[in-house]
């Protein structure tokens, strides 16, 4: 199963319409939180929003999560180690007041298992590759440096 993931602020109809286009070549269930607005797409299992403990079993059953570059998502896809595809919102198409996904897109890009898909192709590409490397904990080089800053505070 594919779970699809837009947060709980805004809809993300770029994304969702994808999906949905995508999903009627799949022989994959695809469950989306569409965020507020409502919409019919005919070939997910859709809702605007769900309670945190549907949310989290349907994370947990994801084979992929496919969602918007936010950093919660981005943090449970690491958490679950599940393989993360991410498409950020764009402030010039009007789907958000800023373009911070896009810098947070660039941030991760490297990071393993957090998969960057700027338009619907790159997603179907990605969904249909083989072993897509699932995201991890790790923490990343930064954090070295972040602790020694702390220690060098305190002491």
């Amino acid at each position: 199963m594919i779970f699809v993931t837009v947060g709980t602020q805004l809809a993300f109809p770029r994304l969702i319409d994808a999906m949905d286009r995508i999903a009627a070549g799949l022989d994959e269930a695809v469950i989306a939180q569409t965020g507020p607005g409502g919409g019919a797409w005919a070939h997910l299992d859709h809702r605007p929003g769900m309670p945190p403990a549907e949310f989290a079993e349907t994370f947990a059953a994801a084979r992929i999560v496919v969602a918007h570059a936010g950093i919660g998502t981005i943090l449970s896809a690491r958490g679950a180690r599940k393989p993360l595809v991410i498409m950020p919102r764009r402030a010039a198409l009007g789907e958000h007041r800023n373009d911070h996904q896009m810098a947070t897109a660039r941030q991760v890009a490297s990071m393993k298992g957090l998969h960057v898909a700027e338009d619907e192709a790159a997603i179907a590409a990605l969904l249909a590759a083989e072993g897509l490397e699932a995201a991890e904990e790790t923490p990343g080089p930064g954090r070295a440096r972040l602790i020694a800053r702390i220690r060098e505070f305190i002491g």
